[in-house]
């Protein structure tokens, strides 16, 4: 089976397995990538279900997968197909470094249609930089994420592929405010952002 590592998208598995266990039931991991979070997920969670839209990264996290018996992987473009037809909806979905592949509104829009009633979507994205804050703010995390990236022993290319940001973070979150309302959008550490966002209904 295929090792862990560290890299600024991993460092937030943790997070992202604590928050699903607070619900359990069926997860979905968008843009699985190699599987590494759906394998953390698995032990948490009732299902884990890993979409994947490049067929060789699929395979990856197919390989990683074998024998976790809660946990499958399906080759999709989460925009090209209808996922929630084939696939269903999840108490939670998890989106880690993909947002800013997909066109942003559509995208989110697609996120939320995953999520079952009392779910939880959650993102963890990467913006561009756009405004003296923006550049000022990277420019002082600088050291501090070098510093923690040498202490982890990052693993900086895993071999998936990789696109740069376009919308800035104030962009992110007018189209979050518009399209998911009620969703937080929050700066984080390593040059990415969280978006998290609960559908309403499901009862207690």
């Amino acid at each position: 089976m295929p090792g862990d590592y560290w890299n600024h998208n991993t460092a937030f598995h943790d997070e992202l397995v604590a928050d699903a266990a607070t619900r359990g039931g069926r997860v979905l991991d968008v843009g699985c990538g190699d599987g590494l979070l759906a394998q953390r997920l698995a032990a948490v969670s009732e299902e884990v279900v890993g979409i994947e839209a490049d067929p060789v990264t699929a395979q990856r996290a197919r390989e990683r997968l074998t024998g976790v018996r809660n946990a499958d992987v399906h080759r999709l473009d989460v925009l090209g197909a209808d996922v929630v037809g084939l696939l269903g909806r999840f108490e939670t979905v998890t989106c880690v470094a993909v947002l800013h592949h997909l066109p942003l509104e559509a995208g989110l829009e697609r996120l939320a249609e995953l999520v079952a009633p009392g779910g939880r979507l959650i993102v963890v994205g990467l913006a561009a930089n756009r405004s003296a804050w923006d550049w000022l703010l990277s420019a002082a995390s600088i050291l501090p994420i070098r510093i923690a990236s040498a202490w982890h022993h990052e693993s900086r290319d895993i071999d998936v592929p990789v696109v740069q940001p376009r919308e800035s973070l104030a962009e992110i979150r007018r189209v979050a405010a518009r399209v998911l309302p009620g969703s937080r959008v929050r700066r984080r550490f390593y040059y990415r952002y969280t978006l998290t966002w609960e559908r309403p209904g499901g009862g207690s």
